[in-house]
């Protein structure tokens, strides 16, 4: 069983929701980013999410625009951040690793030799937010073949008939998006978000998590309680430590104090599913 089944069973048997937390790495700078992703992990968060800097970022809002931008600045390069895992992993970091990249950065390195990279590296999965599941068949092979996931993502605009073809291809788990927008929107929490996650589960076992606009424990605890298996928190983070980009590390113990709160929306929100959902 790989490291991010491993996880999801592993907090089924708890009776817990899990915890993705999204960074962009570099952002001010790597010595702060492996503090942080420590803190995150120490402090409750299952599986990370570690962006790679773009410049184009066209999924993000402006928090991780401007994230991406700092990071780019201080010099942080696609390797840096496969560095970066290699250096989480020499620390002792277990959790699962997610590298969420914009397309035209592994297709510039050569998406194979990407993939063995962070592969190697010791990441488990790929997220490619411009990457379309029309487009995604012959890397998606290769994802297989490296022994990694291909994280896809489902939207509120996702049609009944892509939604099944998505479910078909999924592994891992599957990034459903809360709302139209881009990350670090104000959540608006709507019966139609509930309503996706009971058509993916109708049509597939694999975990999904809930992401986009999640800041706060009851956001956590509402998404879990109505079907889904973790959220993912990401701007929320990054808004607090840039309120201090001289001293990053003095916000460090807000940032635990939050993912803390948002581990215990998971605990509760599982506590609070119907008895119907937890079989499932």
């Amino acid at each position: 069983m790989d490291r991010i089944s491993e996880k999801f069973l592993e907090l089924k048997e708890r009776g817990e929701g899990a915890h993705m937390a999204h960074i962009y790495y570099g952002d001010p700078n790597e010595e702060f980013s492996i503090k942080l992703i420590e803190t995150l992990v120490v402090n409750g968060t299952d599986i990370i999410e570690l962006g790679i800097p773009f410049s184009d970022p066209i999924a993000d809002g402006p928090v991780f625009q401007a994230a991406c931008e700092r990071a780019l600045n201080a010099g942080i390069t696609p390797i840096k951040c496969i560095d970066g895992i290699k250096k989480l992993r020499s620390r002792g970091l277990k959790v699962p690793i997610i590298v969420t990249t914009y397309f035209n950065i592994p297709f510039v390195m050569g998406f194979e030799k990407f993939l063995e990279k962070i592969r190697d590296a010791g990441a488990q999965g790929i997220l490619i937010p411009d990457l379309p599941l029309e487009e995604a068949e012959p890397y998606l092979r290769m994802v297989r073949e490296k022994g990694l996931h291909l994280i896809f993502q489902i939207a509120p605009t996702t049609s009944n008939e892509r939604l099944k073809r998505i479910l078909t291809n999924a592994s891992g788990f599957v990034y459903l998006i809360s709302l139209e927008g881009v990350t670090g929107s104000k959540l608006k929490i709507v019966n139609s978000t509930f309503k996706l996650i009971k058509d993916v589960k109708a049509y597939s076992p694999v975990p999904i998590m809930v992401g986009f606009g999640i800041s706060r424990k009851e956001h956590a605890e509402v998404m879990i309680a109505n079907g889904a298996d973790g959220v993912v928190v990401g701007s929320a983070y990054t808004r607090i430590y840039s309120k201090n980009l001289k001293n990053p590390f003095q916000k460090l113990d807000k940032i635990a104090k939050l993912v803390r709160e948002i581990k215990s929306g998971c605990i509760n929100g599982y506590k609070n599913r119907s008895s119907s959902e937890m079989k499932n």
